[in-house]
This record gives C-alpha cells, structure tokens and sequence, in this order.
C-alpha cells in the first residue's frame, strides 16, 4: 500500500514510472506508514458512530440498481440526519486537506466528489458508495468511501452485493500510486502479504460493523413486537377471565334471584285474584308490577353479562327523566313529584337523577313505613338540583336485609360526573336527600 501523495513535477512518464517500480520494489516504502496513521485517525468516524448514520424510520430506499432491502429504524434516542451528514461531510473534507495534495486536481476533484456525495447515502447508499469509490481509486483520502461502505453495509440484506462492494473497495484501496501508467508486471512486484491483508481488514471492518448494526436495529423492532404481542396475550386473558366471571354471575342472577322473584310475582298474583280485601288486591297488584318490572331488569342484566362485552353495552336500562312519573306511581308511597328540568340534559345526568329518586324512594319504602314524600327537580346556575324529603314514619319498619350500599353507590355516580350527594335526618323526624350535578355533566 504506497502513498499517493507525492507528486512529480518535471519528468516524464517513464521516470514516474521507473521511481514508482523502484520504490514499491525497494525494501520499503517512504510513506506507507504515514498512511496507515492518518487513516488510523481520519477513517474510524464511520465506525464510532455505532448505528448512528441519521437514517430516519423507515429510511434507506433502495438504490438505483434497487439491490438489497432496507430496514425500518425503531424509534429511539439519534442525532438529526443532517446533522450527521453535515458531520461526516467535514470529517471528509479534512480527510481530503490531509491526504490529497493542493496541485494534485484529478485526485482533489475525485475527493471532494467524494465528500459531497456523503449526504445521498441514507437514500441511495449504493450509488454514494459508488460516488466515493473514485476518492480511494485516485487518492489516499478513503474516509468517505468507508463511511459510504458502512451505512450501506448497515441498511441492506444482500450479502453478495456488499461482499462485491468490499472487494472493489479493497481493490481499488490497494492499487499503487499512478497505477494507470505502470506495467502489470510492475505492480505485481509491490504486492505484500502485509499490506494485502491490512487492505482486506479495512475493507471488510465496515461491512461487519454495518451488518452488526442492522442485526441489532432489526432485534430491537423484533423485542418491540414480541412486547406488543405479549401485552395483547396479557389483554385477552384478562378479557377471558372477565367474559368467565360475568357469564357465572348471569347464571346465578337467572337461577337464584330471577327464580325468586318470578315466585314473589306468582303469589302476588294469585293474593290479587283470591282476595275480597280492596286494599290488600292494591298492595298485590303494586308487588305483582314492581316485580315484573324487576324481572325485566334482571332478564337485561342477564343478557349483557352473557354478552361478555362483545359490543359496548349499558349495564342497565336506560331510563329518562320521562319515566320518574311511573316511578313515583308506582312506588306505592304517598309522594308529590315537583319537576322543573330541561329535557336537553345529557342521558347520564337524567339517569344519575333517575337512579337518586329511585334509590331515595326505596329507603323511605323500607325504613318509613307510612311517610309521605317529597321529590323537587330543578335547574338553577348551571346546577341540576334534586331533593327527596319524606316524613316521620307512622309504624315501626320491619327488619328487611341489606348491604348499605345505596347511598355510596349514588355517592360514587356523582362523583364521577363531577357532583355531590349529601343525605341526613330532619328536624322533623324524616330523612332528606339531596344531589347536586352539573347541568353539563356527560356531554
């Protein structure tokens, strides 16, 4: 490996050729080891840089030649690509001021070429790396054809290609200085094992280097989606088990509570027909309704449990602030139902007011035997306002179970829409309820 530094001035082409014969022929050459150091400094930027080269997601379109494929670049932590290039375009440049001299014009252009030619190399490595080839063909500035060489290496799949572009790298790395105008026999007499083999080690460093990028590149995509498939596996699980567990609550709904309350249904029923009494036949016909209409309830419960959230589906009926009339009849209380609200609230704060009066006129159903009621609905600043207030008991409640869970869960359902439920004694004797929504709550 011979410099191609030096240049003669003044005497024909035959001395030139007779010097370079008698140099690469001699025992040593005069700046073979100057070369070796500045490409030990000026050409280990390409392979610094890791699997840095800026190429974007989805980058490296195929050359013109469309050999090999390009790999997709995760997402991760990388300089701007043209601040790399703009990097390896000086690196180059100070290559070129370094190793090719000033009135050496051929071998300057050939280098600059070279240079400028870096930045195509994320679009169009092979044709960059083709581009820079005529820097090592001509002088010792060999920084861009390697870094040309490495990205090229780091962004296609087809071996072949990059071992024919290492190999017309290295061959054009190891001609001598002036080879057009030597004698083959010439040049076969400057051929050393050493230089041979340092020529191939720089060759195929960058091939390797770029190879072992892209396999690490492609191993990061391949960790992204095994990470991504494994979380959808996790999700399915948890949506079997989901789907399980609601399809055994539907069996137990349908086989114990709904049994249940078709017997309630059934002996009210049959008191309504049997009786002469006119207000016991009122209190069956009103037990009878109540549980047909839980019934109902149940049966659609049932059916989006077994659902198994194939589609979205409301966990319960959806009813408006049209059916707190029937609720309030139908509630077997002595209730005045006082409604001054819009009919342009959302569903979820007529359903949140629907389940309130509900909820309020059970309590008062259950633990004030013969009170009367009294439920206010209004609209007021924005505000939804709904007031449940029932007197003093007349008889003593009869001990009837129950989870204590109303209240919270009317707590919970206003919360979420970004109100409040406030509940306690009168100085009457009665209870009061009160709950207090956004008017925009649920849009």
């Amino acid at each position: 490996m011979t410099s191609r530094s030096t240049t003669t001035t003044g005497t024909s082409a035959q001395n030139t050729t007779a010097q370079g014969a008698t140099t690469r022929g001699g025992t040593t050459r005069r700046t073979a080891a100057r070369r070796r150091t500045s490409r030990s400094t000026t050409t280990r930027s390409p392979t610094s840089q890791g699997g840095d080269t800026g190429e974007p997601a989805g980058s490296g379109a195929g050359s013109g030649t469309g050999s090999g494929t390009a790999t997709r670049r995760p997402p991760g932590r990388h300089l701007p690509g043209p601040v790399v290039d703009a990097a390896l375009v000086v690196a180059a440049l100070a290559d070129v001021r370094i190793n090719v001299p000033h009135d050496y014009e051929q071998g300057m252009v050939c280098a600059l070429l070279a240079a400028f030619a870096l930045p195509l190399r994320r679009h169009l490595p092979l044709t960059a790396f083709l581009l820079t080839l005529l820097s090592a063909l001509f002088t010792d500035a060999v920084f861009a054809p390697l870094a040309a060489l490495y990205t090229l290496s780091s962004l296609k799949h087809n071996r072949a290609l990059l071992a024919v572009c290492a190999l017309v790298y290295a061959i054009s790395d190891f001609l001598p200085w002036r080879w057009w105008k030597m004698e083959p026999d010439e040049m076969i007499e400057g051929v050393s094992l050493i230089n041979l083999t340092y020529t191939v080690a720089w060759a195929t460093a960058p091939v390797f280097l770029g190879q072992l990028v892209q396999a690490r590149r492609e191993l990061s995509v391949r960790l992204d989606e095994i990470s991504e498939a494994r979380e959808h596996e996790r999700l399915l699980t948890a949506q079997s088990v989901l789907a399980r567990e609601r399809a055994q609550l539907a069996r137990e709904m349908h086989d114990v509570v709904a049994h249940q309350v078709s017997l309630i249904a059934v002996q009210a029923g049959a008191l309504q027909v049997g009786t002469r009494d006119v207000e016991t036949r009122e209190a069956a016909a009103t037990i009878r309704r109540l549980s047909v209409q839980t019934l109902e309830e149940l049966r659609h419960m049932v059916s989006v449990l077994r659902a198994s959230g194939s589609r979205p589906t409301e966990l319960t009926p959806q009813p408006s602030l049209a059916d707190l009339r029937r609720l309030v009849d139908g509630s077997g209380i002595d209730a005045e139902l006082h409604a001054d609200l819009p009919g342009t609230l959302s569903a979820t704060v007529q359903r949140a007011v629907y389940r309130t009066v509900q909820e309020a006129l059970t309590n008062v159903r259950k633990h004030a035997p013969g009170a009367t009621a009294t439920i206010r609905l209004c609209h007021e600043g924005g505000t939804v306002r709904v007031t449940v207030a029932n007197t003093a008991p007349t008889r003593p409640a009869l001990p009837l179970p129950g989870a204590h869970h109303g209240l919270v869960g009317l707590r919970q359902r206003a919360e979420l829409l970004g109100g409040t439920v406030t509940s306690g004694p009168t100085k009457e004797g009665g209870y009061e309820l009160h709950l207090e929504l956004p008017a925009d709550a649920g849009r």
